[in-house]
């Protein structure tokens, strides 16, 4: 494993473009970061055509730099707007604005992105360890307990529904619906294509992740009303900080990366959530937990440093099974697949070099991160003026001009428009659009590894219960709906009690 990563950087240092798309990578994604309203998967689903044309290992790299970016880049308006840039910058805002106000926003800004840098970097690090002895485990796999996998990873789509769990399914089934289109797996079949063409090639998932996210945005702040931001000034000095402000905060900032790392793991949770469970456990665990909330270096660090290493911590699942987690970690399994890879346990024997090519690319995009971060502050605080009539037509003709080029089609086009107000209407309703991405991208390999393993097994269900890493999965599977339906039961009992009582 050191052989290869040191052969990762070898690669990654020899190459010069390698290094500039990096660079790009982390810029693009702070910038989507710190902006309100363009989330880092909205930055991901729009640079993710560009990557078609790039050499495998230097697309997909770029697509991790704009990831780790992005959750970083958070943290700017978090502190300067008290407007968390990303949902992984909520818990920022509880003490970074209050520290901007009190006129230490340089401090705020250079403990964020000492936070990130820890963050990412024991992320980063416990994923190269990890990932490859997860790997060699799954290469036990078969069609059975690829099967069930999947299927144990639909069930978590109940952690992606939000408060309505009817709403989440349904949209996890409309995904699934959706992904049928075109020519089944291993017979070819044609199915509801209507006889067009265009469709029997289905919606590649490319259009699919785009137009739910980049062009929906689009369309939702082109609707919204904008309204001039006031953007607070600061002066920084260096790094923003000394050595005092981190004295006691080491154990907390170590902490906080493990509690993101291990919530990062879990397929469906993520840095949004990581960052809120970090704080409130910096602030259980302090000593002085009233000043939580005034503007205090404990919470700021531990809101950072959990969402920046839960990014190492989704990669693991994605390299190692092919679960994407969360929007961000399904449109880089869209990479991977744009560029003839599927993540999964033979993802190190087949692209090996590649996958320790983006091992090292995210150890340097993290180092970029931080020196951007903290070098160009100035520039990314300016972007947060600019007026969002000169950003929207922008991001449409990138968008455009990535779908044409997927495949020369103008029906690709048209897929983004059609996604795009899909998108749109499902915010409106409040149906939640992971679950739906989540379904489009694991209906494929369920009813490819359900057939191959009824065809091994000469049409026997019953034998994806007697192999054992395949029942375990399906035990899991069983638990994960049993608890679902205990806290939609606790859930409903609890608003039926308070309806009661008003």
């Amino acid at each position: 494993m050191l052989e290869m990563l040191i052969s990762g950087f070898a690669s990654v240092f020899t190459d010069p473009t390698g290094i500039i798309m990096i660079l790009f990578g982390v810029t693009i994604g702070i910038i989507f970061g710190a902006l309100p309203g363009l989330t880092t998967v909205a930055g991901l689903s729009m640079f993710l055509p560009v990557t078609y044309v790039m050499a495998s290992n230097i697309g997909l790299s770029m697509l991790t730099a704009i990831y780790i970016g992005g959750i970083s880049g958070g943290l700017i308006s978090a502190i300067l707007l008290n407007i968390p840039g990303t949902p992984a910058s909520i818990a920022t805002c509880f003490d970074g604005a209050p520290m901007a106000k009190k006129g230490q926003a340089g401090k705020a800004l250079g403990l964020g992105v000492f936070g990130s840098l820890i963050g990412t970097i024991i992320g980063v690090l416990v994923m190269v360890v990890l990932s490859p002895t997860l790997a060699i485990f799954t290469l036990k796999f078969g069609p059975w307990e690829y099967f069930s996998v999947t299927f144990f990873a639909l069930t978590l789509i109940s952690t992606l529904t939000g408060k309505s769990v009817v709403k989440g399914l349904l949209s996890a089934l409309f995904g699934m619906m959706v992904a049928t289109i075109g020519l089944s797996p291993i017979d070819s079949a044609k199915r509801y294509t209507f006889g067009s063409l265009q469709l029997t090639s289905g919606f590649h998932l490319l259009i699919v992740l785009v137009g739910l996210y980049a062009i929906s945005e689009v369309l939702s702040t082109a609707a919204a009303k904008q309204e001039q931001v006031k953007v607070l000034d600061y002066t920084m000095k260096g790094l923003g900080f000394t050595r005092k402000d981190l004295k006691g905060n080491w154990v907390n900032l170590i902490r906080s990366s493990l509690i993101g790392l291990g919530i990062g793991i879990l397929p469906g949770i993520g840095g949004s959530t990581s960052n809120i469970i970090a704080y409130s456990v910096a602030k259980n665990s302090s000593k002085h937990p009233e000043k939580f909330g005034t503007g205090i270096a404990d919470g700021l660090l531990a809101s950072e440093a959990s969402n920046n290493a839960s990014v190492g911590g989704a990669m693991i699942p994605l390299l190692t099974l092919g679960i994407p987690g969360d929007g961000a970690t399904a449109i880089l399994l869209g990479g991977f697949m744009l560029h003839g890879m599927q993540p999964g346990p033979l993802l190190f024997q087949t692209n090996g070099d590649t996958v320790y090519h983006i091992f090292a690319s995210m150890i340097l995009g993290t180092f970029f991160m931080a020196i951007l971060m903290w070098a160009g502050m100035r520039m990314f605080v300016k972007i947060l003026k600019v007026p969002t009539h000169i950003l929207i037509p922008l991001i449409v003709v990138l968008c455009s001009i990535g779908a044409y080029a997927l495949s020369n089609r103008v029906f690709d086009m048209w897929g983004l428009i059609l996604f795009g107000i899909l998108g749109l209407a499902m915010s409106k309703f409040k149906i939640p659009v992971p679950p739906f991405i989540l379904g489009f991208i694991l209906e494929g390999a369920l009813e490819t590894n359900l057939r191959r393993g009824l065809e091994y097994s000469n049409g026997n269900v019953m034998d994806v219960f007697t192999r054992p890493i395949s029942a375990v999965f399906l035990i899991l599977t069983v638990l994960s709906l049993g608890s679902t339906i205990i806290k939609q039961i606790r859930h409903s009992a609890k608003a039926a009690a308070k309806g009661e009582q008003s």
